[in-house]
């Protein structure tokens, strides 16, 4: 390819608002442009790493009996009625109606498809296990699109589907898409990549692992264990509470605390610490029934844990709603509608002489004892884990970290199956519903995954897997009719050869070329010019870690295509 001719261009500047080295340096190094808020073009070197990772992704699949199939991105209001999510799903499901007013929707994931696809089609046990999967444009109409292709509303995903007839099968498929998941991360040249145990969400099921990107320019928070190995994503994660001093006893007291009203507001003014505080954060399920969370002041509330108990999503208060005074809303006297739900963290057991609101306005009352005051109450760990809080495992001091989710799988049991009536016959002669496993990557991300673990502070680093093109070809001083006629004359033979090159085939300065192909970030980069041509050599540079060696030009073609080979063999081993 010759550069000249490549649809983008290269940009000094830093895009408004991109703070992400990945969304800076695909947009300044001309591989995506912006169309619409979370809505991206993928300009040719983007296309062609975007089509490397598929391959890898189809070949890893089909490894583990995967048949690719394509579902609609259009779906009817009926099929997603079906599973109970057209109703379940909120914003970010886009829907619309057709010319004939029929309601329709735009698929965010395919899960009801692949189960339409499947029933009536796979009739027997003796059909399963069977997999499926397709690699198609989602769109999710995401709240808080970021980062470039790291969080958009329109993206490009593969997403798998299995079938089973016993849990016991599903373990086992499981254990082999996981496999295959972090072969596929290995192959496209990730390293700084763990999968931690994770929550569902709105798939549905049981078992969840996510693939994540170490990094801190990471939006998921990650709760890890350096001497077990314990992992886990923040919304599942569980820690050891640090144990409550138990305390002697004394009588309960109000105290007048004014317009003090937040824990910080309450220690400041009672100069106590957070730990002795237990405080209140009030919700609504989706039925508009009262959900209150009674936790230590030095916790916060884990949404997902107390979504689960409360058996719905659940969404901030009003407290006004419920007569409920908000900032002084206390667990001793708490008046409360009857169909409410209270729960209490495991912070708060053994808590002794510690503050809380009085339910009533510009008071709080102190002293208060969990084993005295909180008779009968039942504990559970609804906060989430924070630094200092120990291992569940091992004991040992839990580590808080960030990364990006580069994927995930699920175990979504007959969810989907039942609700949707698909039945396969059994060996028994009886009919039974098929248990289901989900399997997803986005390819934009891990494309933008690659970028922000490997690239620097001159711009992107390939690796040669899924580079656009393996080598940057840019001879300097294309004016001198000697360097000229070389130059085309090397391209063509490394084109013939089958190396993959893009040909840097303007009359500018080498200052701009070579700022422009380390920008670029392709794997080798091949130099030629009057004074290497004088010594009958070419300069190459890898793109990594900037070793450069002087080749014969009569030995370059076969040279490149040894390292070429050598890269990816290192990787895909």
């Amino acid at each position: 390819m010759k550069l000249s001719k490549l649809v983008g261009e290269r940009l000094k500047e830093v895009p408004n608002g991109a703070i992400l080295k990945s969304h800076i340096y695909l947009i300044r190094a001309g591989y995506i442009k912006q169309v619409s808020t979370g809505i991206f073009s993928m300009l040719p070197p983007a296309q062609r790493v975007s089509e490397k990772i598929q391959n890898i992704i189809r070949e890893e699949m089909n490894k583990i009996d995967g048949q690719e199939v394509l579902f609609p991105v259009v779906m009817p209001r009926e099929l997603w009625e079906m599973s109970g999510r057209y109703n379940s799903i909120q914003e970010e499901l886009l829907r619309f109606k057709d010319r004939s007013g029929h309601d329709m929707l735009l698929g965010m994931t395919h899960e009801e498809a692949a189960v339409h696809m499947a029933m009536n089609t796979i009739k027997s046990h003796e059909q399963l296990p069977c997999m499926i999967y397709q690699i198609q444009t989602k769109y999710r109409d995401e709240a808080r699109p970021r980062g470039g292709l790291i969080r958009v509303r329109e993206f490009l995903m593969k997403d798998a589907y299995s079938f089973h007839t016993s849990q016991e099968d599903l373990d086992n498929y499981y254990k082999k898409a996981y496999d295959a998941y972090n072969r596929i991360y290995k192959r496209i040249g990730l390293k700084n990549f763990i999968s931690v145990r994770s929550d569902s969400g709105i798939m549905g099921g049981k078992v969840a692992d996510e693939f994540m990107l170490v990094t801190d320019a990471g939006e998921d928070r990650l709760v890890l264990c350096d001497k077990c190995g314990y992992k886990a994503n923040m919304e599942v994660a569980e820690g050891k509470k640090e144990e409550n001093t138990l305390k002697e006893v004394q009588e309960i007291e109000e105290v007048f605390t004014g317009n003090a009203k937040t824990i910080e507001e309450v220690c400041h003014f009672l100069e106590i610490d957070p730990s002795n505080t237990v405080k209140a954060v009030c919700y609504v399920t989706e039925d508009d029934k009262l959900v209150v969370a009674f936790l230590r002041g030095d916790y916060d509330v884990n949404e997902k844990k107390l979504a689960k108990l409360a058996k719905s999503e659940i969404k901030v208060a009003d407290t006004d709603k419920f007569n409920l005074v908000a900032g002084n809303i206390g667990c001793v006297n708490l008046e409360v509608p009857e169909d409410a739900m209270v729960f209490y963290d495991t912070s708060i057991m053994g808590l002794e002489n510690f503050v809380t609101g009085a339910n009533k306005e510009d008071y709080h009352i102190r002293n208060v004892s969990a084993s005295r005051d909180l008779k009968d109450v039942t504990f559970n760990d609804i906060a989430l884990v924070k630094e200092g809080d120990r291992c569940p495992v091992c004991g040992e001091k839990l580590r808080l970290t960030r990364g990006i989710e580069i994927g995930n799988i699920f175990q979504l049991g007959t969810k989907y199956t039942k609700s949707m009536g698909m039945k396969v016959s059994m060996p028994d002669g009886s009919m039974s519903e098929p248990i289901m496993g989900c399997y997803g990557i986005g390819i934009g991300r891990a494309l933008a995954s690659v970028v922000e673990e490997k690239a620097d502070d001159k711009g992107i680093v390939w690796p040669m897997t899924i580079a656009p093109w393996h080598v940057h070809f840019c001879p300097l001083r294309l004016d001198d009719e000697n360097v000229e006629a070389v130059a085309y004359e090397l391209y063509k033979k490394m084109e013939d050869a089958g190396i993959e090159v893009l040909f840097d085939d303007r009359k500018v300065s080498a200052g701009v070329k070579l700022t422009d192909s380390e920008l670029m970030g392709m794997p080798i980069r091949v130099v030629i010019s009057p004074k290497t041509m004088a010594n009958g050599v070419a300069e190459v540079t890898m793109r990594e870690n900037g070793e450069t060696n002087f080749i014969p030009l009569s030995d370059l073609l076969s040279e490149l295509k040894i390292m070429i080979a050598d890269e990816i063999e290192e990787i895909e081993k």
